[in-house]
């Protein structure tokens, strides 16, 4: 079994497959899907598709695109959101210096509050960042050393220094398509020097579609591609890198219930 630990079904590219999306997810094997949420105040329409499939959950954030927009929104309120059963993570919040959408002091509030409703109520913050290694590094170290907190790098495209620090600091590194990129040997190299225990594959869908459906509408389903190359990358099987990154998600994504199997 795998996971597709982070993709955004409420995007305007599945609004007419869902169900379509979702059976062929779990035909691939994906047991839980975890849709993305890059704005609190849309959060209503993640939650109607969360609440309508068993096996998707969602999350809570602004995305750093949205920094700006959504600028001073309380961490209480971040907090109380996270009641729902199926808001089962923060975020995704960050910094992105690369396209530059949002003001970097908006992203960086919007981030430490993000990294504090994280602390507060003990769930996984989802962390995006391109392009800010060196800042991103330095609020991690700053709020890791006021209390600490649990976090996945997701689509990670970083340097080593900024996994390393992750690493040291307890965070975990999360996978997407890009991995299979044929200009990715950095990554791939990097992928495979990380701890087993801290690894996740992801699809970001609908962008980033793996090597063989390059060009075309990613989906949830497509997280086998990324698990198989990252599983060569390492030197394992499928089954091994499948077992990993799934162990992974249930321990960082702890809210999310595991899924039942028959003997």
């Amino acid at each position: 079994m795998l996971v597709d630990s982070h993709c955004h079904l409420d995007f305007p590219d599945f609004a007419d497959d869902l169900d379509g999306i979702v059976a062929r997810a779990a035909s691939a094997g994906i047991g839980r899907i975890v849709t993305i949420s890059t704005r609190v105040r849309r959060l209503a329409a993640l939650l109607a598709i969360a609440e309508r499939f068993p096996n998707v959950y969602c999350s809570v954030g602004t995305h750093p695109h949205q920094a700006d927009e959504e600028d001073g929104i309380p961490t209480d309120e971040l907090i109380g959101l996270t009641a729902h059963p199926k808001v089962v993570a923060l975020g995704e919040a960050g910094l992105d210096y690369f396209y530059q959408h949002g003001s970097r002091e908006a992203q960086e509030r919007g981030f430490r509050v993000h990294i504090t409703a994280a602390r507060a109520t003990g769930l996984p913050l989802v962390i995006h960042t391109r392009e800010a290694d060196d800042d991103c590094a330095r609020v991690l170290e700053d709020e890791m050393a006021k209390g600490s907190f649990r976090a996945v790098l997701h689509c990670y495209t970083g340097g080593r220094d900024l996994a390393m620090k992750a690493i040291a600091l307890g965070l975990s590194i999360s996978f997407t398509g890009i991995l299979t990129f044929k200009n990715s040997q950095a990554l791939r190299d990097l992928a495979a020097e990380l701890p087993a225990d801290r690894i996740m594959v992801e699809t970001d869908s609908p962008y980033l579609a793996p090597g063989k459906f390059r060009g075309k509408r990613n989906e949830p389903s497509y997280v086998v591609e990324i698990a198989r190359v990252l599983a060569e990358t390492r030197g394992v099987s499928l089954e091994e890198i499948s077992r990993q990154t799934t162990g992974n998600f249930f321990r960082l994504f702890s809210k999310v219930p595991p899924v039942e199997t028959t003997a």
